[in-house]
């Protein structure tokens, strides 16, 4: 089961603000709040894996070693990260962090109060 792994990018992903897992698709492990999803891994390897970025910073990161548009996602500015070591864990993790924020944003404010992301 998914809950056993000790992906590091996978218990970071757990630790966010009302973020809550579930696998969907029979594969994928994915990454909610608030019922939207920030972050997709592919099981059992954890990769690929997707989340959404900054559209700003979408056509940035496309195109760099490991970074593809995610399919179907694409036009909601999803990467998918093909091979982690191509690019470094603290890239990866400040870009799950902000697709948890990005998610977040968009849900109302009571939602995000109930979900303690802010005060």
């Amino acid at each position: 089961m998914a809950k056993q792994s000790k992906d590091n990018l996978i218990e970071y992903c757990r630790s966010f603000p009302g973020a809550t897992e579930d696998v969907k698709w029979g594969k994928d492990l994915i990454f909610s709040v608030g019922g939207k999803m920030f972050a997709g891994f592919m099981m059992p390897e954890g990769q690929p894996l997707g989340f959404q970025v900054d559209p700003d910073a979408f056509d940035h990161l496309v195109g760099k070693r490991g970074i593809v548009p995610a399919p179907y996602m694409a036009k909601h500015s999803w990467i998918s990260v093909t091979d982690r070591k191509k690019v470094p864990a603290t890239e990866l993790k400040k870009l799950l962090k902000e697709a948890h924020r990005l998610t977040a944003r968009k849900l109302s404010l009571k939602a995000q109060k109930a979900l303690g992301l802010v005060t």
